[in-house]
């Protein structure tokens, strides 16, 4: 067996049968990504290996810094082929890190380049690329790919006009904007909590001058994201609080807020849990799917952060106590009957029982799998992460009712992380038939492998998708 050859992480004859003649051909179904809106709307074209492999990808800015690279070749104003150089020096040393094996599976994929990236190749690597990438626009990479659909993250703020623009193209992937208010909750610093409150008072042309006029602000935006097409929302915290704020206790809390008085953690955490409560109701009513991120800590690096801001790669797994307050908030809403479809996501591995176990706890009919845990992410999408995922929700839950694997990604050059992840799977059933813990049945095993890597996700989230897609969406059997 080679490095990356047809059958890799798959060993045994089941995996291999179940990745190349199941998964492997069937579309990718990705609900949850940071993909820019406007990329799509216009068709870019990348000019370089810097453009679509390193402009936004904190996983290989962080081993950049981790080989000593300075920052001004991985976020500064460097030259981007010397950035790309500054990355194909930090390759060679990523051995037995994820991010080896994807990068050479990236190149294969997109560029058919089979040469070991380092130094001495990284000249013919970027020429052969950028000869290609002339014809590689981005409608051309989602159709190669065989993308059926994609949610991209938007906040309230965003106008939505790139969706429109998508919708007019007649592209055979669907795109749809996903709501992710997190900045509406005051949990940072409170003078850009009040200037954001302004900014999304302001669109929806009014002004907040009580929580009663936040609450309309919010589903003002939430209508029209609706009406975008957005069927989605999505938050991030390090944990739930575990608190249960009463309207009266949510208005002081709102109230000091807004004449920039000092909130107590308390008051913050009662004005967190109102609001996200409010928008878990929201999501009820219109029966959209809820997405909790839960587990980070956050821009650890307060030097960086100051310099370039989130989402620079600076975050790190968290070991907060995410059971009351989780249970607490699920628990509250499903009294109410206002707990929608909910994805769990965590990013601590100790976690996982919990998580795995939690989502049991509020499953209910008609739905099938109404409560998900979600594929390991951030520091855990990778195999043993995923290993560990899949293995603890078939140990506690339903493996064949999961909806499977998103990118989470910024780069367009994310998608064979489906590739990747769909070979750990069809590797960890040939396994268990292998060691006779599974029937060697392999139209039971495809009916799984199909529904995890693209039918679950489509009877789950119920998006409209392009007749090319849509004819496949109720083909699990």
């Amino acid at each position: 067996m080679g490095f990356l050859d047809n059958d890799f992480l798959l060993t045994t004859d089941t995996a291999q049968r179940l990745y190349h003649e199941v998964a492997a051909g069937l579309p990718l179904y990705d609900y949850h990504c940071h993909l820019l809106p406007g990329d799509i709307a216009n068709n870019r074209v990348y000019q370089n290996l810097f453009e679509i492999w390193l402009e936004g990808d904190h996983y290989k800015w962080r081993a950049m810094r981790a080989n000593g690279i300075d920052e001004d070749f991985i976020t500064g104003n460097a030259d981007p082929y010397d950035k790309y150089l500054a990355w194909a020096e930090t390759v060679p040393r990523t051995l037995r890190n994820p991010l080896y094996q994807w990068s050479h599976l990236e190149l294969q994929r997109y560029f058919g380049i089979n040469t070991l990236l380092d130094e001495s190749t990284a000249k013919e690597i970027w020429d052969e690329s950028e000869r290609q990438l002339r014809s590689l626009d981005t409608h051309t990479i989602l159709d190669r790919f065989n993308v059926a659909l994609v949610c991209t993250t938007d906040d309230p703020l965003d106008s939505l006009e790139h969706h429109v623009t998508i919708r007019s193209l007649g592209i055979d992937t669907k795109v749809y904007p996903a709501f992710r208010p997190d900045r509406i909750f005051p949990t940072g610093e409170l003078r850009a909590w009040n200037q954001y409150v302004d900014q999304i008072a302001s669109v929806a042309q009014t002004q907040c001058s009580d929580l009663a006029s936040l609450v309309a602000i919010i589903g003002y935006h939430h209508d029209r994201f609706h009406e975008s097409g957005s069927r989605l929302s999505d938050h991030a915290f390090g944990c739930l609080p575990d608190v249960s704020p009463t309207e009266a206790e949510a208005t002081t809390a709102f109230d000091k807020a807004r004449s920039h008085a000092l909130l107590s953690q308390v008051e913050r955490d009662q004005l967190t849990i109102y609001l996200l409560q409010l928008t878990a109701r929201l999501d009820a009513k219109r029966d959209w799917t809820k997405q909790l991120h839960l587990g980070p800590i956050r821009n650890v690096n307060k030097r960086l952060f100051g310099l370039l801001g989130r989402d620079i790669g600076c975050d790190s797994i968290g070991d907060f106590q995410q059971g009351p307050g989780l249970a607490r908030f699920l628990g509250e809403l499903d009294e109410t009957d206002d707990l929608s479809r909910l994805i769990l996501y965590n990013n601590n591995p100790t976690d996982n029982y919990l998580f795995a176990t939690m989502i049991g706890n509020f499953q209910r009919g008609p739905t099938a799998g109404k409560l998900q845990w979600g594929s390991g992410w951030w520091h855990l999408d990778q195999k043993d992460g995923m290993r560990w995922q899949i293995n603890a929700l078939s140990n506690l839950g339903l493996l064949p009712r999961f909806v499977g694997m998103l990118t989470d990604s910024r780069s367009m050059m994310s998608y064979p992380r489906h590739e990747y992840f769909r070979r750990v799977l069809c590797q960890l059933m040939g396994e268990d038939v292998a060691a006779g813990e599974l029937p060697d049945d392999i139209e039971l095993l495809s009916k799984l492998v199909r529904g995890i890597c693209f039918h679950n996700a489509a009877e789950y989230f119920q998006l409209e998708l392009a007749p090319k897609y849509s004819n496949l969406s109720g083909a699990a059997n």
